[in-house]
């Protein structure tokens, strides 16, 4: 079995930073691979760009993603998720400091599977990412890859 990958899709350096300590922190297992933009996420889920070649069957168990990213917002990011086959099914969590009740409406409408407001506190942070990797990595029953 391969190993199990969580989708870090953020800008801001020192939350990349703090997941990825709060990951290491947790022991959860599995591999975390961050994209610092939009245009980058998709490069990596889709096997393009720098990421040509990649082996798309391998995708994440979860993508955590930021709303607010350069190049390509993650609303388009999310957009493009879930119009494609590939991806559709693929549970992808809002990991955000947007409090904008328009940005929770327009996550859900197009199919993200929680909404979750980042924490300012490290203790708190690191919490929220140790909850979300034991869930979608231990207790959910992920669908089949789509294809």
């Amino acid at each position: 079995m391969s190993v199990k990958t969580i989708l870090l899709v953020d800008d801001n350096q020192s939350d990349v930073d703090l997941a990825k300590r709060a990951f290491q922190r947790s022991r959860i297992g599995g591999k975390l691979v961050v994209a610092e933009d939009g245009q980058e996420a998709l490069d990596y889920l889709f096997g393009e760009g720098a990421h040509a070649g990649r082996d798309v069957s391998d995708a994440p168990v979860l993508t955590l993603l930021d709303l607010k990213l350069p190049r390509v917002p993650g609303l388009e990011v999310l957009r493009s998720i879930r119009t494609d086959p590939r991806t559709r099914r693929m549970p992808v969590v809002i990991l955000t400091t947007s409090r904008e009740e328009q940005d929770v409406a327009a996550g859900y409408d197009l199919g993200i599977n929680s909404y979750i407001r980042k924490p300012v506190d490290f203790q708190q942070f690191a919490a929220v990412i140790e909850q979300l990797g034991n869930y979608w990595l231990a207790l959910n029953e992920p669908p089949h890859p789509s294809h």
